[in-house]
């Protein structure tokens, strides 16, 4: 599947170093250094398409979009993979709601992804992957699932049994009482008759009537959701066989940390036999005047609404990283102005002639970026030199500061 058109990501100079970057691993509940190497492997859970892009999906690739763009401004590649869980069921039971044909709900939503994608200025993956045409790989990855005799059957339907990882639940830290909650509000079956285990994991589903389905050596289905990742991240980041970690970087909203994340990775570890990511980050929730923001509460905020009304989307991406980014936020109208505001400040401050020093704000920028990507603090910082700025200090260099926050930021004016 195409993506999005590449983005243009000026060179850094030279005399501004890139310390190493720590990040807050959900795993283990701490902050750790990401090794320095010339590459790294980052696979983000990607969209469902059955709505447009919300600003809690926006949020979420913001944070990871400044995580590559610092690791590459490290000089290091970045080996970076997307999926889309182009079939599931809250996608065909819109496609059944709306009277329109499930394929073409999947691709006119992932048409405005692109787009939003395009317009927040955000990397696109080396690799952009639909479910569907991974399904090869998807059988593939549950036939050696099968292979390590980790799977079993209810009724037709395979599940795959999650103690077969050793370290299953090591991720997500969940009592069982909450796991199996959670589980059953996230898509997953815990009382289901004949399963060995509550959380065991379905990895394929047996055909229903009048439903998409695919051929497989174990019957004609579909998959379950956990595999496609897994799948997915394990053949298109070929990962190296010397690393003793399959992926750098797993990364997806907070919701996903359990099921999702913990499931995938523990499907990945047993078709492996090695851990599957060395950091496992999670971005917070975006609410809306005090409540979750949720498809089924019916309050949520589209990025290609705002945009449609003539929100810049520099704004809408100041508003985004302006927190804590594992922290849940609230988005209100009032801060969505003063991002406009602060926007506008930024364009006639950058537009001057005389300005305050540039080379310890980009130092500065820097320095808290490395510290679990604090957007927040990076952008104190700048509106402290529009503060500076304003006050007539000079000696700056704004063209080179404009470019810096293209650079590590993704603000481009």
């Amino acid at each position: 599947m195409r993506s999005w058109p590449t983005v243009y990501i000026p060179a850094l100079p030279q005399r501004f170093a890139i310390p190493q970057l720590s990040l807050f691993n959900s795993a283990d509940r701490a902050l750790i250094p990401v090794p320095k190497q010339d590459t790294y492997r980052i696979y983000v859970c990607g969209i469902t398409p059955y709505d447009a892009t919300h600003l809690g999906h926006a949020a979420t690739y913001l944070i990871f979009d400044v995580i590559i763009r610092y690791l590459k401004a490290s000089g290091a590649e970045v080996k970076f993979v997307q999926n889309i869980t182009d079939i599931d069921d809250p996608l065909l039971e819109r496609a059944v709601r709306d009277g329109v044909d499930w394929q073409e709900l999947a691709n006119s939503q992932i048409d405005l992804f692109r787009g939003d994608m395009s317009d927040l200025h955000v990397i696109p993956p080396n690799h952009y992957i639909g479910v569907v045409e991974a399904m090869p790989l998807v059988i593939d990855a549950v036939t050696k699932l099968d292979n390590k005799k980790s799977t079993y059957l209810v009724r037709g339907d395979k599940y795959f049994r999650v103690h077969s990882d050793p370290q299953f639940g090591e991720r997500s830290h969940l009592d069982e009482v909450t796991a199996l909650k959670t589980f059953a509000e996230r898509g997953g079956d815990p009382q289901r008759e004949g399963k060995e285990n509550p959380l065991d994991a379905l990895v394929w589903l047996t055909s229903k009537p009048e439903q998409p389905t695919w051929p497989s050596s174990f019957g004609n289905g579909r998959p379950g959701w956990h595999i496609e990742c897994s799948a997915i991240a394990l053949h298109y980041l070929e990962p190296d066989s010397k690393s003793e970690f399959s992926l750098d970087i797993q990364g997806g909203g907070s919701d996903l940390i359990f099921p999702h994340h913990e499931m995938s990775a523990a499907q990945s570890a047993v078709m492996t036999d090695k851990p599957f990511s060395r950091h496992y980050v999670h971005a917070g929730m975006i609410g809306l005047n005090g409540e979750k923001m949720s498809k089924s509460l019916g309050n949520l905020v589209f990025v290609s609404q705002l945009i449609s009304e003539g929100v810049s989307p520099m704004a809408i991406r100041w508003a985004l990283l302006n927190r804590k980014y594992r922290q849940d936020a609230m988005w209100s109208d009032s801060i969505l102005a003063q991002s406009i505001s602060s926007i506008d400040r930024l364009q006639l401050n950058l537009a001057k002639m005389e300005v305050a020093p540039t080379d310890v704000v980009i130092t500065e920028i820097i320095k808290a970026l490395s510290e679990d990507i604090d957007t927040e603090r990076a952008l104190r910082v700048v509106q402290n030199w529009m503060d500076d700025t304003e006050s007539g200090q000079s000696g700056g260099n704004a063209g080179e500061l404009s470019r810096a926050l293209d650079t590590l930021l993704g603000i481009a004016l």
